[in-house]
């Protein structure tokens, strides 16, 4: 039997197998089209789908069992509840198409994540003051190739609007949310009384990894309910700004914002300080990052001792981020702490005027001078002045729980993360896979017979391995409407072959974070190898989750190759005051690497020189 795109046979007693269903799609038989084991039909209703949005959090093709497992099993039910428990107007019932569509939570297409903006501009269509244009424009990259928005008469709906005009006065009139700060109590006590993995046996690796779904659902589900909201807050700032003839202090208000996703930051400025200023500690960053770790561990010196224990803490704390880090197969600064290493002695090398707290202060004074100027301009107006001061709030509050949101989830993962790597590096001992990241090669069906009968499955994960890395040469499709495309629709990274950019273009993409620099642009592909970056230089990224975050850092700017308004890029740039433009389309191919570059934050441009 052959399973779609991954061409394996049917290991002997395996009863279920080739019978999974993903994204309401039988994938038992199999196929010559180009599609692959995972990708979803899409409804009618639904059609379209987009990588905007997607690509900060999925950048990566998904592994199959962090797709079955993570997205089908938590992720999919979480969302579907946010979007239903928590949020009536969208749908009342879980037979829904609303409750289907949120039930896949991101249509997988050749394991490249994406998300339906045919759903999200329904909600524009029904909120007050809102329209699916202005959904785009939060959410999704502003690109040619997105299909224009088509109405249908069932997208508007007085008492669903009627609903959502409630929803979002209360939401406005919001101070806290305790949910998000229950949940993170739940988490971090699923952190601290983490067992040794080392001890159990390969059924109670497998079982913890499972119980931690359930705390998947229902931390994703506040996350995706307060994400819903974050938009409301900033477009009624955009809104007020453009009516009172200031579009450009609406960026400047929502910097300073408090953000989990730059947490890290702060406690990596405090170990790269402490570094710089003992002489054994950075001794050992001098001799190579690689390997600070056994040169501190060697030394007799106690701010080794100090750094290690510091270091060790900052791993508990923060160990669960990661590139990609939705994805179970991702390598988190827990389990590769090199990469964390990496960025700490970037910071090491930085000047004082760079710590994050500066930033922050400085960041936190201009968006104050900013909200007094609106107050001034809209002091003989009560009803303005009284949304004005209403949406700051909301959008502050917001936007901060959308990252505790994600974190909460994040720590979650985590903890599946660990405790399949622990039953995986037993695998490599026996000999059945030759490097952990194999394991994710199975499906969450697949696993206990993995356990019972590792040697059938050897063939299979080395040929569905070879497969998966394929698709790391491919440029995902950006939007997928109506149909999901095949292989050999997607572009091969290596032959792209864009033309540079010369000196006085000027290339403009989304305003994300006010200010402007100039440096020389680095570009970096990957967060966990950041070399060339230096304290200074303009990150050029193709995309930025909260791995990326400490190398905003040591950067005059970033430039993002996708983002909208509420990406993670442009949120984490204003909480650091750096200037900041996203969807600039083929940035990383575009811009040379080593030419220096002003980035204006403000007016969203981008200048080689």
């Amino acid at each position: 039997m052959t399973i779609r795109g991954w061409g394996y046979d049917r290991p002997p007693g395996c009863t279920k197998w080739g019978r999974t269903i993903l994204g309401g799609q039988d994938v038992s038989e199999s196929t010559t089209d180009g599609t692959w084991f995972g990708d979803s039909e899409l409804l009618e209703r639904f059609p379209a789908w987009t990588r905007g949005n997607a690509a900060d959090v999925f950048p990566d093709p998904f592994s199959p069992l962090g797709q079955s497992l993570v997205i089908r099993e938590g992720m999919a039910m979480g969302l579907r509840d946010g979007y239903i428990s928590s949020a009536p107007w969208i749908g009342t019932s879980t037979r829904s198409p609303f409750a289907r569509t949120c039930s896949r939570c991101s249509a997988p297409a050749k394991y490249f994540r994406k998300v339906t903006t045919s759903l999200t501009r329904v909600l524009g269509a029904r909120m007050p003051g809102a329209s699916p244009e202005a959904i785009d424009q939060a959410f999704f990259d502003d690109r040619d190739e997105v299909p224009k928005y088509v109405a249908e008469p069932w997208h508007e709906s007085e008492r669903h609007a009627a609903k959502l005009g409630e929803t979002m006065a209360q939401v406005m009139s919001i101070d806290t949310l305790p949910e998000l700060d229950a949940d993170k109590a739940i988490v971090e006590s699923l952190r601290d009384s983490r067992p040794d993995l080392s001890a159990m046996s390969d059924g109670a690796l497998l079982a913890r990894a499972r119980s931690m779904v359930p705390w998947v659902q229902k931390t994703f589900e506040t996350a995706m309910w307060v994400s819903s909201m974050s938009s409301l807050g900033p477009g009624a700032l955009s809104a007020i700004c453009e009516g009172i003839g200031q579009p450009s202090l609406a960026i400047r208000l929502l910097g300073g914002v408090e953000v989990d996703s730059a947490a890290p930051s702060h406690a990596m400025w405090a170990l790269a300080t402490f570094a710089r200023n003992s002489a054994a500690v950075n001794g050992a960053f001098e001799a190579g990052v690689d390997g600070v770790l056994d040169a501190l561990a060697a030394s007799s010196d106690p701010d080794a001792a100090q750094f290690l224990a510091d270091f060790q803490q900052f791993l508990h704390d923060y160990g669960s981020r990661a590139q990609n880090e939705y994805d179970i197969i991702s390598p988190s600064w827990e389990v590769k702490p090199v990469i964390a290493l990496r960025a700490i002695d970037l910071m090491r090398k930085s000047p004082d005027s760079q710590a994050p707290s500066v930033r922050h202060t400085s960041t936190i004074a201009d968006r104050d001078a900013a909200a007094a100027e609106v107050r001034a301009l809209v002091a003989g107006d009560p009803e303005t002045a009284g949304l004005f001061e209403a949406a700051l709030k909301s959008a502050h509050l917001f936007l901060s729980g959308r990252e505790r949101g994600k974190t909460n989830t994040i720590m979650v993962i985590g903890e599946i993360r660990m405790a399949l790597r622990e039953f995986g590096r037993r695998l490599v001992e026996r000999g059945v896979i030759s490097q952990v990241e194999q394991l994710f090669m199975v499906t969450n069906d697949e696993l206990d017979h993995l356990r019972h009968d590792p040697e059938a499955f050897v063939d299979t994960i080395a040929e569905r391995w070879a497969q998966y890395r394929s698709l790391f040469d491919r440029e995902p499709v950006f939007v997928v409407n109506g149909r999901v495309p095949s292989l050999e629709e997607m572009t091969v990274r290596a032959t792209k072959n864009l033309p540079q950019a010369t000196s006085g273009t000027v290339l403009t993409g989304a305003a994300g974070s006010g200010g402007s620099a100039t440096g020389r642009a680095r570009v970096v592909l990957d967060a966990a190898d950041p070399t060339g970056l230096e304290p200074g230089d303009v990150l050029i990224a193709p995309q930025t989750d909260p791995s990326w975050v400490p190398l905003f850092v040591p950067a005059a700017a970033v430039v993002v190759n996708v983002g909208a308004m509420g990406s993670h890029a442009m949120i984490v740039s204003r909480e650091l005051g750096i200037p900041c433009v996203v969807s600039v389309v083929d940035a990383t191919d575009t811009i040379p690497d080593g030419a220096m570059v002003t980035v204006d934050g403000t007016a969203g441009t981008v200048t080689i020189h």
